[in-house]
């Protein structure tokens, strides 16, 4: 698999909702935030494989 890009567009409660931001997906990928790095927060640029993420440089 591959890695993908994403944003955190929005949080809710214990759950992040991503953007991708490396494909012209519209839709919004909901994620546990115990999946997120502990600085993880709205706007925050993420990169992603297979329900592991990493702050973005």
């Amino acid at each position: 698999m591959e890695q993908h890009e994403y944003i955190i567009a929005d949080i809710q409660g214990d759950y992040a909702f991503l953007k991708q931001t490396d494909a012209d997906n519209p839709e919004l990928f909901q994620v546990a935030m115990a999946l997120l790095p502990p600085a993880a927060d709205i706007g925050t640029k993420l990169i992603g494989m297979m329900g592991m993420f990493e702050i973005a440089e």
